[in-house]
């Protein structure tokens, strides 16, 4: 009976731990304004969306040499955008921290829908996206 106690005890134990797997979670957008919506509130929001799109697309893998891939390869797209004037990246904490030309500064995690940065709406230099009822 003791034993049957501690085995218990031990798996309730267990099973409380959490998972430190955050890249599901933090790519996961459900709960959050839709990343076209947001775009739409700006031209350095639409690029922010783009960033982060790309950030998620480019995750292959959770190694140490994977996540400095998928950061430097949104540095790389964050570079080609018109308003950016510097990316940092926290590669292992999943985050950019991103610096416009007007000033403002803001942080990005990957967005994992599906779609490419190119593909966000109200890009500067791109064809607006139709509004959404």
């Amino acid at each position: 009976m003791t034993r049957a106690l501690a085995l218990i005890a031990l798996t309730l134990v267990l099973a409380g731990c959490p998972t430190y797997h955050e890249y599901p979670k933090l790519s996961d957008q459900s709960g959050y304004v839709d990343a076209d919506q947001y775009a739409r509130y700006g031209k350095e929001q639409a690029q922010a969306m783009a960033i982060a799109r790309e950030f998620g697309a480019a995750h292959h893998g959770d190694g140490r040499d994977d996540l400095a891939r998928q950061a430097d390869s949104a540095i790389a797209y964050a570079r080609t955008l018109p308003d950016v004037v510097d990316v940092s990246a926290d590669s292992l904490g999943y985050r950019l921290t991103i610096s416009f030309r007007s000033g403002w500064r803001t942080m990005v995690n990957p967005i994992d829908d599906g779609k490419r940065g190119p593909e966000t709406p109200n890009l500067p230099g791109a064809r607006p996206a139709p509004a959404t009822p």
